[in-house]
């Protein structure tokens, strides 16, 4: 080994050494942040599950007996949001047990896979829907619309109860719980179409608002499918996040004294509210190495909320150039 190389080397273990502590406390504060939120998402998970399952039998009774497409349409809605809720939940307890030596982040992709298949369920429900819905334009049916119009209302109760125990804020950001606040959302819409539909077949008699509504409901569920398949396909494809921008978070580690270049960078997430980056910085032989790490992690931290970074400190001697795009 030169002297150059042995001399990088001991910067890179001192620089090691001075970080670990720095580095294990950012780790454990992700740790107790990401428990804190599971068990709290654990909980309203659960309650939504519950009530939801509950309304959507009773939901899926009244449009048998009053014969509505919408109800059982809506009941199909919640049933996909029974679906979402029960893998949600499923996924937050495997995303709670300890990584392995083979699985070194631990289970909480599984969320992101649970999502994905969510959405694929989802579409199916929405093309059943639609199908069925043709049929009863072209041939409209009698309706109870008095058992419909009970039955919506208690629905849009429900949903909205369910709405705020969702909204609850260190859980909203989790993607499964967004991924049934939206269909939620749909939810309550669908219940709102639902109750108009009622009023309209009841002082009317336009039976046809029945399937129109069942129409509008299922193109509710295709966009809250939509844009959850986006969302976990970028992740499953590791793409960055949407609202990271990794021009400007190099933009920003350039302004650090000593910092010559900042490359490879890559950013993607592990699940929600579990983002990774990984960069390399090289820097001038008179740099401080320890100071510009510290500070790049800070400015990391601060910019894009991402506490797990892994940054490789280059010599621009050794990569035999020291004009990178920070001069």
């Amino acid at each position: 080994m030169t002297k150059k190389e042995e001399h990088l080397h001991v910067c890179a273990c001192s620089h090691g050494h001075k970080q670990g502590h720095h580095a294990h406390a950012l780790h454990e504060h992700g740790h107790r942040h990401h428990d804190h939120g599971a068990g709290a998402s654990k909980k309203a998970l659960l309650i939504s599950f519950i009530l939801i399952i509950i309304f959507m039998v009773v939901e899926l009774a009244g449009g048998l007996i009053s014969g509505s497409l919408a109800l059982l349409s809506d009941a199909g809605h919640m049933f996909s949001d029974a679906f979402a809720l029960g893998l949600s939940l499923t996924a937050v307890i495997a995303g709670q047990r300890a990584a392995t030596k083979t699985k070194t982040y631990g289970y909480r992709r599984f969320e992101v896979l649970a999502a994905f298949f969510n959405a694929i369920t989802i579409f199916l429900i929405a093309v059943f829907i639609l199908k069925e819905a043709v049929v009863r334009i072209q041939n409209p049916a009698p309706i109870l619309s008095g058992y419909m119009f009970i039955i919506a209302v208690i629905g849009l109760l429900v949903n909205i109860a369910v709405l705020m125990i969702l909204r609850r804020r260190e859980i909203k950001d989790n993607i499964n719980v967004k991924g049934a606040l939206l269909h939620v959302l749909g939810d309550i819409l669908g219940s709102v179409g639902v109750i108009i539909a009622a009023a309209l077949i009841y002082f009317f008699g336009w039976y046809i608002a029945d399937p129109i509504i069942s129409v509008i409901v299922a193109f509710l569920i295709l966009y809250s499918a939509w844009k959850i398949f986006a969302e976990t396909v970028n992740i499953l494809l590791e793409g960055a996040p949407g609202h990271i921008n990794i021009e400007a978070l190099k933009s920003s580690v350039c302004v650090i004294k000593g910092v010559v270049d900042a490359h490879d960078m890559h950013v993607w997430s592990i699940s929600s509210g579990f983002l990774v980056l990984t960069a390399h910085i090289t820097v001038s032989e008179d740099a401080d190495r320890d100071l510009v790490l510290e500070e790049a992690r800070k400015i990391i931290a601060d910019n894009a909320s991402i506490e797990h970074v892994t940054i490789q400190i280059e010599s621009c001697e050794h990569k035999n150039s020291c004009n990178g795009r920070c001069n």
